[in-house]
């Protein structure tokens, strides 16, 4: 479904990414580890368009994309949940989830009802303001907005940072249940543990290269590669 080779991107003269490659296929539930800094939030920029990559290819479902403008890539069915939510905090809560609305993957799951059940406590806060929910809510309510354009490919940078852990834990609860139904999900957290529950494969990442990527099982197993790279 997704793949990376010999990706290299550049912040100015400053060189961030150093021959990424790794793939995924439909239906996976893959990670991307690693320290602060070390090139998690680039790559999934210059998956999306946000960055440019200087050099290798991205290909999504046999197309190459890495010459693609963000909304194109978008419109082939990668939806992205960004670092930092940015939702429309002028809108309501239903006002976000409509404005988003799509069928990128050609047979529509989610609308307004589904993405309600997946994240109950939205559907409680439908006429509130983007700016009046907690940090949790608006984590919930960013991941619902994705979902209500029905990409292919999930992404989620970082999606419980700062959350207090029964907030987390609904959202791990989500994801769970996006697992399920087969959902393609490629996905940056800190909370390891909660990741060795839900995905697949993982990608270790320093200094702006794949260093190590297993099963959730070999990943576990291993302590020494958890303390090298990832710091637990």
């Amino acid at each position: 479904m997704l793949h990376l080779k010999g990706v290299e991107t550049f912040y100015g003269n400053s060189q961030a990414l150093f021959g990424m490659e790794f793939n995924m296929e439909a239906g996976e539930v893959v990670t991307l580890l690693g320290r602060n800094g070390m090139g998690k939030s680039t790559t999934v920029k210059t998956i999306m368009g946000l960055m440019p990559a200087a050099r290798g290819t991205i290909s999504f479902e046999g197309q190459e994309i890495q010459s693609l403008p963000s909304y194109a890539i978008a419109r082939l069915g990668l939806g992205l949940v960004p670092e930092g939510r940015q939702i429309f905090g002028t809108l309501t809560v239903k006002e976000n989830l409509i404005a988003t609305e799509a069928n990128h993957s050609g047979s529509a799951i989610y609308d307004l009802d589904h993405v309600l059940e997946i994240f109950p406590k939205l559907a409680d806060r439908l006429n509130n303001y983007g700016n009046q929910l907690s940090g949790g809510e608006q984590q919930m309510l960013a991941i619902a907005r994705a979902l209500m354009t029905n990409p292919k490919l999930l992404i989620l940078d970082e999606a419980t940072e700062g959350l207090a852990p029964l907030v987390r834990d609904e959202i791990w609860k989500g994801l769970g249940i996006l697992k399920a139904r087969g959902e393609s999900i490629l996905v940056i957290d800190k909370h390891l543990n909660s990741l060795l529950k839900i995905a697949d494969r993982h990608h270790i990442i320093q200094k702006g290269k794949i260093v190590w990527q297993g099963s959730s099982s070999e990943l576990s197993k291993d302590k020494s590669i958890q303390s090298q790279y990832l710091g637990v």
